[in-house]
C-alpha cells in the first residue's frame, strides 16, 4: 500500500463518519439548531466523497448550494422560531417510531451483509481508470446540454410547477372584503340614524322660524 493510498483510505473514513454521524445528528437531535448543524457536517462528509471521486464541480455545488443555501435557510427560520424551540412530546407515537428504527437498522445490516458475501464470492474487482476530464465543469456542461437536455428542462420545469404551488399554498383562500355584501343590520343603523339627524335638523328650523315671527 503506497502513502497516496493510505491518505485516501484515511480521508474516505473521515469522510464517512462525518457523513454517518451528521447524519444521525439530524435525526437524533432535539432542537432545531444542532439538527442544523448535523446537516452541515453531513454535508461536508458529502463534498469529502465527491472529491475523492474526482468530481471536483459536484463537491463545489454541494458545498455552495446546500451549505451556503439550504442550511443558512434553515437557521433563519430556527432564529425566528427560537433556538429553544422543541417540538411537543407525543408519547403514543415513541413505540412506532422506535420499531420503525429497527426495522430499518435490520434491513441495513442485511442489506450490508449481502453485500459482503456477495463480493467475497465474486472476489476483488478491478475498478477502472478514471476517464480524462471526469467531473469538471466542462464535462458536466456538455452532458446536460447535449444528451441530457430533456431531463435538464424537465427538472427546470417540475421547479417552476413546485415554487408556484407553494405560492398558492402560502397565499390560501384570501377573501376580499370590497366584494363582500354589505351588513344590513349596518346600513339599517346607518339609514335610522340620518333619518333621527334629518328630524332635529328639521325641528330646529322650524322652531327657530316660529321664534323670529313672535
Amino acid at each position: 500500500m503506497t502513502n497516496m493510498q493510505l491518505v485516501e483510505r484515511v480521508f474516505f473514513a473521515l469522510a464517512a463518519l462525518l457523513t454517518l454521524g451528521g447524519a444521525i445528528a439530524t435525526v437524533a437531535a432535539r432542537r432545531p439548531i444542532r439538527g442544523a448543524m448535523g446537516l452541515l457536517t453531513t454535508i461536508l462528509g458529502i463534498c469529502g466523497c465527491y472529491l475523492l471521486l474526482h468530481a471536483e464541480f459536484l463537491a463545489t455545488i454541494q458545498l455552495i448550494v446546500y451549505a451556503g443555501a439550504v442550511v443558512i435557510l434553515f437557521i433563519f427560520v430556527v432564529m425566528l422560531l427560537g433556538s429553544s424551540a422543541e417540538s411537543p412530546a407525543d408519547g403514543s407515537a415513541a413505540l412506532p417510531r422506535y420499531l420503525a428504527a429497527g426495522v430499518f437498522v435490520a434491513c441495513v445490516l442485511g442489506a450490508g451483509t449481502l453485500m459482503l458475501r456477495v463480493s467475497a464470492d465474486r472476489g476483488k474487482a478491478a475498478v477502472p481508470a478514471v476517464a480524462e476530464h471526469f467531473g469538471t465543469i466542462e464535462k458536466i456542461g456538455r452532458e446536460l446540454f447535449t444528451e441530457k437536455v430533456i431531463p435538464f428542462e424537465l427538472t427546470g420545469a417540475l421547479l417552476l410547477v413546485a415554487v408556484v404551488g407553494a405560492l398558492a399554498v402560502g397565499r390560501g383562500k384570501q377573501a376580499d372584503p370590497t366584494l363582500e355584501p354589505a351588513d344590513p343590520s349596518t346600513q339599517d343603523g346607518g339609514k335610522g340614524e340620518g333619518s333621527a339627524i334629518t328630524e332635529a335638523t328639521t325641528a330646529g328650523a322650524a322652531s327657530a322660524h316660529a321664534g323670529d315671527r313672535a
